[in-house]
């Protein structure tokens, strides 16, 4: 079945309404604005998760319900409602009316839909049975405890998702998508002595759980969290100052996301509150760094075929060589700025308006092994994980905590260090790059991203890179 006949048969066969009636209800509520739409949402969710051997909770979840929005310049009439039926659509079609003067700024991008299969359209949750997802946790319980002795207590999580859209405009295009989603998470604790150290790992994306239920992978998941917490169990303290920071591959293009990534979305710019706003055509980076938000690639977890407005994903170019290119905008960003939408709308639910928000963010990668660059160090730290981290938009300055981090000792590796806090500044960073590496990865498919009380999965990546003079927050001497 299409994408449009399931989320048809979602949406109205159950409501007792057709596309025809929907159409003109929308048509009505949006006359005169200059933009605006109707998301519709269903969504199926789940959680397992399980501690020391039992299981803790079990949750299932359906959501349904809709979003109307009327745009009149940059004033947003907003209306929701978990009923989906003629009745509760006129009622929102009332509220939104109230700001539907239009300024004569229409964006004349038409939203289509896509034929791109950058996803399976299978429910996850439906495909294997719960006791099967029990038995999993339980096995991965089983097997950390025999891997290793030092192991005292082992968490472990499936989470799934399955979420149909469809977006409507007043003019009769329509666009609809169905997105699936899956993870593993397993972090442990383990014990030597009277010390004790965690480690974490996760995994998942825009596809089923076939992948994470086979020995290898999810095998290999509880062996990085063991490898990451005896890693850290014979870890001094970090010190502290002005340093050459190595960023490993991965993972940690988090940094960039947060120090960089919002910096480069089209609200922040358009209202003159990004540190990069105004700077299109100039150097904002060391040559060599080009950063891209892509949301077409197969399978990842912040994929998306279409936007929350029905815009199709793409590939937008922020900064190549160096000179910042653009920003990602959604519809209303994309109209005031007089430029088109990038596919960059999105929403956490239909309780939510769109704003632009990134889907997997990375910077490409450079020609330098990863070997020549920390061999390039004399001493410095070589930060392969990070946590949790803050960042003000407005003058960029970051903070984040590096889970695991080695110290750099004449050109080689040297003992792993604890409670390392990267300090410094989005857009100065990028100027202190110096060495880019040849070893692109992308995260494993953990990343959500927080906005204005919205979270939505994104994607993160990098090669391995080389930053001077980044001020390293530790407590060792």
């Amino acid at each position: 079945m299409s994408h449009d006949a399931t989320t048809e048969q979602l949406f109205f066969d159950r409501a007792g309404l057709d596309n025809a009636t929907v159409t003109r209800l929308v048509g009505d509520a949006l006359q005169g604005a200059d933009d605006g739409e109707l998301f519709l949402e269903y969504r199926q969710s789940e959680s397992i998760s399980l501690d020391d051997g039992r299981i803790k909770s079990a949750t299932f979840d359906t959501v349904q319900g809709f979003g109307l929005r009327a745009v009149s310049g940059e004033a947003t009439g907003y209306a929701h409602a978990s009923e989906l039926s003629q009745a509760a659509l006129l009622r929102a079609s009332e509220t939104v009316k109230a700001v539907r003067q239009g300024s004569g700024g229409i964006l004349d991008v038409a939203p289509t839909g896509t034929n791109r299969a950058l996803y399976t359209d299978a429910n996850p949750l439906s495909l294997i049975p719960f006791e099967t997802k029990v038995a999993l946790l339980e096995k991965i319980d089983a097997y950390a405890r025999a891997k290793d002795p030092s192991v005292v207590q082992v968490m472990a999580s499936l989470l799934g998702s399955w979420q149909a859209v469809r977006i409507m405009r007043a003019d009769g295009h329509f666009a609809s998508d169905i997105r699936p989603m899956v993870r593993i998470n397993v972090s442990m604790i383990v014990a030597r002595g009277e010390r004790r150290e965690t480690g974490s790992y996760g995994m998942g994306g825009r596809v089923t759980y076939d992948g994470l239920i086979g020995d290898t992978a999810w095998q290999g998941a509880v062996d990085e969290a063991l490898r990451q917490a005896l890693v850290n169990l014979d870890s001094v303290a970090a010190p502290a100052g002005d340093m050459t920071v190595v960023l490993g591959p991965g993972w940690p293009g988090v940094l960039l996301h947060e120090a960089i990534g919002h910096g480069l979305e089209g609200d922040f710019n358009r209202k003159g509150t990004s540190a990069f706003s105004g700077r299109i055509g100039e150097r904002v980076a060391s040559p060599g760094v080009t950063v891209v938000d892509d949301g077409t690639m197969p399978d990842r977890r912040g994929s998306i075929s279409i936007d929350d407005e029905g815009t199709a994903s793409s590939r937008t170019v922020l900064i190549e060589d160096g000179i910042l290119k653009g920003y990602i905008f959604d519809r209303l960003n994309a109209r005031l700025m007089g430029t088109r939408p990038t596919g960059n709308g999105r929403r956490q639910s239909y309780g939510s308006q769109p704003m632009p928000r990134m889907t997997n963010t990375f910077m490409l990668a450079g020609d330098k092994p990863a070997e020549e660059i920390i061999a390039s160090v004399k001493n410095g730290l070589y930060a392969v994980n990070f946590g949790g981290g803050q960042v003000d938009i407005t003058s960029g300055k970051f903070v984040f905590s590096a889970t695991e981090a080695y110290l750099i000792e004449d050109g080689k590796i040297g003992p792993a260090v604890k409670g390392a806090t990267l300090i410094g500044n989005g857009p100065d960073v990028l100027t202190r790059v110096s060495m880019i590496g040849n070893d692109l990865e992308l995260d494993d498919g953990v990343g959500t991203c927080g906005k204005d009380g919205q979270s939505v999965p994104v994607g993160v990546g990098q090669p391995t890179l080389r930053i001077d003079g980044l001020t390293v927050g530790g407590t060792g001497g």
